[in-house]
């Protein structure tokens, strides 16, 4: 059977088989043009979690991710599945909270990721990126994701947050095992491991920086977070454990995973880098391009609060609502050939969220970041190409890849 004749009805999206290589994109297409609001009724791999609908059109996702009263982030837990990962730990991020909460959480790190704010990081993150392509030097080929992407971010995100150079490794470590749970490569414990050994480790780290803000103050965020007050309240030490942990687990995958499969989309249309390589202005173009096809995230999911109905589907109150960004930002209604790699198209897209309150807070970094990854990395190695296959993390939230071998030159 093709997937052309297979039924809809019948779907368990988020099977493994479905995404050895990443998102199922001819799946989402069908979804969208025959079942936009899509019922998967079971888990293979997690018999015990409930099924869920599936949101794939743009519209459906912006009228899911402004109505935060009908469909809450704090409810159910903010993904697919929650894979056994304690729903009060998701409650304590500003990302799986619903207002007036959110919105007063959220404002504390506003402040510090500002367009003008992160604008004046510009010189800083790209003396970071130039740091590690020098360590390339005499070097014929690399691993764009590890040697580079990961290398990058989480210098600029330790920076923010006042983590060590040295301690940057380890942190990537423990977000990637926790975020990537279950991919055997990044995460060999498993998900029930990570959840056991990974959690506690990010939390007695996080704990002891955050006994150290407590003693001596400094001006990072990890520091805002310990000595902001919400109504004449501190946060308690695991909202500000949750918090650190959002910020760094963010900074770390999304930047990195967008960096990559950029960088894979030029390799593989080399018209498109030589657009780029003819002319640099375009590279802004070329990054939210990058971000329209190749979100960080797949998917963040909603909780029914109340019976409704979106585009002609009715929704039980309690039931799981999952907003596809690798659909929705290949949209053809949005965008003429989705699935063309355009850099001169200059897109906008949902991979930062449609918009509502849990807009990404990071996104003037995200895009600084891309823009001078781009930017150097192409600079350098100008004649770069594949060496290899790249290999896509498993997993069904993370739409990255976890290699891309590269020859310099």
């Amino acid at each position: 059977m093709t997937m052309a004749d297979e039924n809809l009805d019948d779907v368990l999206l988020i099977e493994r088989e479905r995404w050895p290589d990443g998102p199922p994109h001819e799946l989402f297409r069908r979804m969208r043009s025959e079942c936009p609001v899509h019922w998967t009724s079971r888990v293979p791999e997690f018999p015990e979690s409930a099924g869920f609908w599936s949101i794939t059109t743009a519209d459906d996702v912006y009228t899911v991710s402004r109505d935060w009263r009908t469909y809450s982030s704090e409810r159910g837990g903010i993904v697919a599945v929650t894979a056994g990962f304690p729903l009060e730990l998701m409650r304590a991020m500003f990302i799986g909270m619903d207002p007036p909460k959110h919105d007063r959480i959220k404002a504390l790190f506003q402040a510090g990721f500002t367009p003008k704010r992160i604008a004046g990081h510009e010189a800083e993150i790209r003396r970071i990126v130039v740091d590690v392509l020098d360590r390339l030097e005499g070097h014929e080929s690399c691993d764009l994701v590890v040697d580079v992407g990961q290398a990058a971010v989480s210098r600029v995100i330790g920076s923010f947050m006042g983590i060590p150079p040295e301690d940057d490794a380890i942190w990537a470590e423990m977000m990637n095992a926790t975020l990537g749970a279950s991919d055997p490569d990044l995460n060999p414990d498993g998900v029930q491991g990570a959840i056991e050994k990974t959690v506690p480790e990010i939390f007695e780290r996080c704990s002891k920086m955050i006994a150290e803000r407590r003693e001596n103050p400094t001006d990072d965020l990890t520091s805002v977070l310990v000595h902001a007050e919400i109504n004449g309240e501190k946060l308690e030490e695991h909202e500000i454990v949750m918090g650190f942990f959002l910020l760094v687990a963010a900074g770390n995958d999304s930047t990195k995973a967008t960096y990559a499969s950029g960088m894979r989309a030029l390799l593989e249309n080399p018209d498109q880098l030589q657009l780029l390589l003819d002319d640099p202005s375009l590279i802004p173009s070329a990054v939210e391009e990058s971000l329209r096809m190749f979100p960080a995230f797949a998917h963040f999911r909603r909780t029914a609060a109340c019976d409704t109905e979106l585009n002609g589907q009715e929704i039980k109150e309690g039931e799981k609502v999952v907003m596809w960004y690798v659909s929705s930002n290949r949209d053809a209604t949005r965008y003429e050939d989705p699935d063309r790699f355009d850099v001169t198209r200059n897109p906008e897209h949902q991979a930062f969220g449609a918009g509502g309150r849990h807009f990404c807070l990071g996104t003037a970094l995200a895009r600084l970041e891309l823009k001078i990854l781009f930017d150097e990395t192409l600079a350098r190695y100008p004649e770069m190409r594949l060496d290899g296959r790249p290999e896509f993390v498993e997993s069904a939230f993370l739409n990255q890849l976890k290699t891309l071998p590269v020859r310099l030159g």
